[in-house]
Order: C-alpha cells, then structure tokens, then sequence
C-alpha cells in the first residue's frame, strides 16, 4: 500500500478505544475521506494537536477506500483566533459539518476545499456573522450543484421580477404565476445570493436584516433538502450566536 502525504482539514474525530482515534479529513487530493490514527491519543510526536477539529495539516497516509491509515501529521495552522470565541467555534464547526454531510468520500472537490480554507481563514481573523456564513452555504450549494435558481422560475423558467419568489420546500424558487404560497423572498435579496458567487471575499456583500432572514430561509431549506442526517453544529451554532 502506497503512503501519500495529503493536505487536508480535520471535519471532526472521535475517540476509538483507550489509545486510537478515527478522523474525518477533507483532502485537496481525494475529497473527504476516513483515516484510523492508531496510537493518537497518547502521541503527541506523530500527532500531537493536529486532528482536532478544523485543524488544517499534512498528513502522511496509506489511502484505500473506507478507512486509511494515518501515520503522521504536522500542523499548518490550528486557527487560534477561532478556539478563543465560542461564537466562531460555532460557525468553523458547522461549516467543517456542512462538508462532512453534504460532500460524497473519496471525490476530489478543490474548488471546495480552497472555499473552506478561506472561510476557515476569515474567522480565524473575524468574529464569525450571519452574512460571511450565508456567503459560505451559498458557494458550497453552487459547486456541489445543489444550488437553487435565482434568477428564474424553476417551473416555467420566466425570469424573476421585482416582485420576487416564493421559497418551496427543498429551496425551490417558484415566481408569483406558479404559485402563491411559500415564503417570500425579495428581488434584491436574490441577486445579493448571486453577487455571492462572483467574489473571492468574504464582507463584501451587505446583508440588512430582512436579506439575511430570507436568504437564510432559502439556504436552510436547500441545506437540509441534501443530507439525510440533522445538522448537529447548527444547533450549537444557533444556541451561541442566535443564528
């Protein structure tokens, strides 16, 4: 079996028996995938604080699907700035969350990982807030093809008005002929989502309240509507920041 030295993001771990761990990486090289630290517990020269959560490293590998091996990993950066506010611990950890639920093992995402990187490295020098999340679900939704229309009618394909749309469930976006029920979202909130998608920085985008409670409808709808399992960190996340 070939060893590899990967870049990656711990997504989370757990501990296995007195001594072992078994982590979540998302990789540059191979996606998300499973990796068993034997001995992790107790070593702090092979391992030491790299496999705690949204941790970014290297690490060394025997890779094969289902559970790879790992043999060592040397930090890249643990993100101190997030560990010293709960508030942003929550929004690193939903995010790292959002990835280990939503993206398929062993599929190579780089445009992925370089969004959780930046994102990760925001909040490492931010509070984390409702508008640079909804900017990260956003662009996660778009590269994994999930994300819903926000310039047409998903039925009938008619360009939204100034009139808006109507949320369905799932974060489908129907116009004001195809339906009259659903929650409304606005014109300008839509093509604030959409701006989202053209720049590589986070703060860019404003959101006042009303954007940020309707694209959030949206994005929530979407999100769920694409994983079988609840969003955990979500609730942390809106315990601590009220989110």
């Amino acid at each position: 079996m070939q060893m590899e030295r990967l870049q990656a993001v711990v997504l989370s771990s757990i501990d296995y028996g007195e001594r072992d761990r078994i982590v979540s990486l998302f990789t540059l090289e191979h996606g998300r995938l499973k990796g068993f630290a034997r001995g992790a517990r107790n070593s702090r020269k092979r391992f030491g604080p790299a496999l705690e959560s949204f941790a970014r490293i290297d690490v060394q590998l025997s890779h094969k699907d289902g559970l790879s091996s790992l043999q060592s990993a040397d930090v890249i950066s643990l993100y101190t700035g997030i560990r010293g506010d709960l508030g942003t611990i929550a929004h690193g950890l939903y995010a790292c969350e959002l990835v280990e639920f939503l993206t398929p093992e062993g599929h190579p995402l780089p445009r992925l990982f370089r969004l959780l990187i930046a994102y990760l490295e925001h909040l490492d020098g931010k509070h984390g807030d409702t508008p640079s999340r909804r900017m990260f679900e956003i662009n996660l939704l778009n590269i994994l093809g999930y994300r819903p229309s926000l310039e047409e009618c998903s039925r009938c394909g008619s360009q939204f008005t100034r009139q808006g749309a109507f949320i369905q469930q799932g974060g489908e976006l129907l116009c004001r002929f195809c339906t009259a029920t659903g929650r409304t979202i606005a014109l300008t909130t839509l093509q604030r989502l959409k701006a989202c998608l053209s720049t590589g920085h986070f703060d860019q985008i404003d959101f006042d309240i009303e954007a940020q409670l309707q694209g959030g409808a949206l994005l929530d709808a979407a999100l769920c509507s694409h994983s079988s399992r609840k969003f955990k960190c979500l609730d942390f996340l809106q315990q601590t920041c009220g989110d």
